[in-house]
């Protein structure tokens, strides 16, 4: 499985990137919602988890153009601060699939993935297609 990570904080990626390599995940960077629609279009990855606040631009317009410019139903999960409410319920009603607050244990967005990926059906068919390679 593939995630498309995009923060601009260096640790928080660096963190993430650690938590779900060490999960068996495949994380790949963005540094702003422009390399990150540019990696959906060449990575094609399995899921997208985003920070709401990302430099000048927002996450939230991230997921609004992932929903409506690429016509994507890429999973989407948004990181804020607590503090951030209104940004949180603005991605969700954009289509991201979840959020969690700031600070987090990593183990818990490992969880959420994984929720995701079973809801979507995704974590059973990669499953089954691991299956059939042994």
């Amino acid at each position: 499985m593939k995630i498309l990570i995009c923060a601009n904080e260096d640790i928080l990626m660096t963190a993430l990137e650690f938590r779900l390599r060490k999960a068996g995940l495949q994380a790949v960077r963005a540094t702003d919602p422009s390399d990150a629609l540019r990696k959906i279009r060449t990575h094609v990855p399995d899921m997208l988890i985003t920070d709401v606040e990302i430099g000048q631009e927002s996450g939230t317009e991230l997921v609004q153009d992932i929903r409506t410019v690429l016509n994507s139903n890429i999973p989407i999960i948004l990181i804020s601060g607590i503090e951030r409410e209104e940004s949180i319920l603005k991605g969700i009603e954009l289509g991201a699939n979840d959020f969690i607050t700031k600070p987090f244990k990593p183990m818990e967005l490992v969880l959420r993935i994984k929720r995701i990926f079973q809801e979507e059906g995704l974590f059973r068919n990669i499953l089954g297609a691991v299956a059939l390679a042994h």
